[in-house]
């Protein structure tokens, strides 16, 4: 059908006149906030500088992997990923990404194992075999954990609404909504000429008005986009049937015989002139034989973009852009290519403040018929791949005319989906970023990061254990999380008590994309614990420093000159109870002074040391008599050394003698 019919007719079809984080860094937000734009290029070199500070290298190194990978450098993707691909509990996510890079850089044996690692972990997850099928690696990629929440704004009719964009307080949109004062019909639909409309934005008991000026006429006008001229003053280009100077333009063609008379659409620029908008110029890149229309522009102001079924397109109609020179003209318009046009149906751009392209489409692989889709471009502007956006912004219908404010996260798309008031319909979209939390876990003496702490995060409303991650060399973590629950994380490590902490996203912002949950663990008063003691030995009748036991005295000599230098200890040395007390006395006495002045003459100060001795066989740790009652390893255990903790932290207690 659309192969008999006018570009015309088809954007008119799909105009609606048929039925058809608290507290990160500058840098870390400010390289989030372009990856979540689609501003891949861009963001790169933010997270390789990001990737130089060590509190969020981990991040940046896995944004950098997915940045690549989403421009389709699948090598240089492929370093990002190893560096930490192999950490435990890792989210599943990461294994499908890095499969995919993988295959793309032609390791399929190697992508196979990473398919066969995430798909046993999310057996429902559907986008292998899409992806498999399909080889669209961006809007396969698309992050799951991202969602929309949309709604119909409460200026929609039975008739047709769409383009909604916000410029200086007022939200401008067209409409076919009848104008009780002209009641002028289209004959095709018995509906209204399209018209643009405007309504202040946040004051919801304004009704809408016409835009004032001769921009609204007795044909059809949409999409609008605010521009300025080489005077810096304010334009506007917008899309209207052939007619100029009250001149009507036609162009007639022969179809089967039949003489057929079509009035395309163009491209127009309308200045403020005296209070009004007034069309002053037809734009010199327009033609009687196609249609040209949807204009947007960059925000620089030095390109347009706009969709035609000029002759040499790729498909039904495509998507174009064109230079902007300094005194206002429009250069040869260039077809975006490949990557964006079909065989199908491109229109409606829209350029966001990162330059990033977003049009609709029925030739991608989509949803329904329109869906909207986001570019990815390189460093140079050149497009590598587009992702559809997904459900709820797409649905089993047209869904089009996107536009976004500069948040990023907010902005309006139009629909002929089901349930609306009429044929099209504005809706106001809301965009979820995917959230988590993170934090550093540091001890609560010295203030430094600890590692391979044990993260447990619970949802405290069921209780059950959501997800296990460790800290890493930063004592770094970060888990993705859901909105609107209710958390509790469990921080554990041997060395250190167990502790607990609550928190919600109830009220987390919708912008935010990362709630802060550092921790402080106090150390276990154990010197044994803290130092990772294995037991230490003293030869039978004999109190020198063996080998091994010099290992193990080493540790302490860390612990207390490195980890807490602070720290105060006695040393009490025991023995077994073979022998006479006053011989295990001297004994122990002796072990007890040898293990000092080995953790003296090891860099341990000597007032940190209050005092050492032995207790011989007084304090057993069993209730062993002799070697006739115990085993020779239950008498081992009453051969040790204990260090007890009597300061940790602040000045010390006293000197020893």
């Amino acid at each position: 059908m659309r192969t008999k019919h006018s570009f015309s007719f088809i954007l008119l079809f799909c105009f609606g006149l048929t039925t058809s984080v608290i507290a990160q860094s500058n840098l870390r937000r400010q390289a989030d906030q372009l990856f979540y734009k689609f501003a891949y290029a861009k963001a790169i070199p933010a997270y390789e500088k990001l990737a130089l500070k060590d509190n969020h290298s981990h991040h940046a190194w896995q944004r950098l992997a997915e940045c690549h990978l989403m421009l389709r450098d699948f090598e240089k993707a492929l370093p990002y990923f190893d560096r930490f691909i192999n950490e435990e509990d890792l989210e599943p996510d990461y294994y499908f990404k890095y499969g995919m890079a993988l295959k793309s850089a032609g390791k399929e044996k190697e992508a196979l194992k990473w398919f066969k690692r995430y798909k046993k972990l999310t057996k429902n997850d559907s986008r292998i075999k899409r992806y498999l099928k399909e080889g669209n690696y961006a809007s396969v990629l698309f992050n799951s954990r991202e969602s929309y929440e949309i709604e119909p704004v409460h200026f929609n009719t039975e008739y047709g609404e769409f383009g909604a964009i916000s410029h200086n307080g007022k939200l401008y949109f067209s409409s076919s909504r009848i104008d009780e004062k002209e009641n002028n019909l289209y004959d095709w639909n018995n509906e209204a000429w399209l018209d643009i409309y405007y309504i202040e934005e946040g004051i919801d008991s304004v009704p809408p008005r016409k835009l004032k000026g001769d921009i609204n006429s007795k044909y059809h006008e949409s999409s609008l986009v605010f521009s300025t001229n080489h005077k810096n003053d304010t334009v506007i280009y917008f899309t209207r049937n052939n007619y100029f100077n009250k001149k009507e333009g036609f162009h007639t063609k022969k179809e089967d015989n039949k003489v057929e008379s079509t009035s395309n659409l163009k491209i127009y620029r309308a200045e403020h002139i005296d209070g009004e908008w007034k069309v002053t110029r037809n734009m010199l890149k327009n033609a009687d034989h196609y249609s040209s229309g949807h204009p947007s522009v960059n925000s620089a102001r030095t390109y347009i973009y706009f969709a035609s079924d000029k002759p040499g397109g790729f498909g039904g109609t495509d998507i174009y852009y064109a230079k902007i020179h300094a005194r206002g003209g429009i250069g040869e318009p260039i077809n975006a290519g490949p990557v964006v046009n079909t065989a199908g149906n491109e229109m409606f751009p829209y350029v966001n403040n990162e330059g990033q392209l977003f049009f609709s489409s029925d030739g991608h692989p989509g949803f329904g018929q329109l869906d909207v889709f986001a570019t990815v471009a390189d460093s140079i502007g050149a497009f590598k791949d587009v992702i559809n956006l997904g459900k709820p912004i797409n649905s089993e219908k047209d869904d089009f005319g996107y536009f976004a404010y500069d948040n990023g996260i907010d902005g309006y798309i139009s629909s002929n989906r089901d349930g609306g008031a009429g044929g099209d319909d504005i809706y106001e979209f809301r965009f979820y970023p995917s959230l988590r939390v993170e934090g550093k876990v540091t001890d609560g003496i010295n203030l430094k990061p600890l590692n391979n702490v044990k993260i447990s995060l619970y949802d405290q409303k069921t209780s059950e254990l959501v997800a296990e991650t460790l800290t890493d060399a930063d004592g770094s973590y970060e888990i993705f999380i859901d909105r609107k629950r209710n958390y509790m994380i469990e921080a554990s490590r041997k060395t250190h008590p167990k502790k607990n902490i609550y928190f919600n996203t109830f009220t987390t912002p919708r912008a935010e994309r990362v709630l802060v949950q550092d921790i402080t663990l106090d150390p276990i008063l154990d010197v044994k614990v803290l130092a990772g003691l294995n037991k230490i030995y003293f030869d039978f009748n004999k109190h020198n420093i063996r080998p091994d036991a010099a290992e193990e005295l080493d540790k302490v000599v860390k612990l207390m000159t490195k980890t807490y230098p602070d720290m105060i200890i006695k040393l009490e040395s025991h023995t077994d109870p073979v022998g006479s007390h006053a011989y295990n006395d001297s004994l122990s006495e002796r072990r007890a002074k040898s293990t000092y002045e080995y953790l003296i003459a090891n860099g341990v100060p000597r007032h940190h040391i209050l005092s050492y001795k032995g207790y011989g066989e007084r304090q057993l740790v069993n209730d062993c008599k002799g070697k006739e009652d115990c085993t020779p390893e239950e008498l081992e255990l009453n051969r040790r050394t204990e260090f007890p903790i009597i300061q940790i932290k602040g000045k010390p207690l006293a000197k020893s003698n």
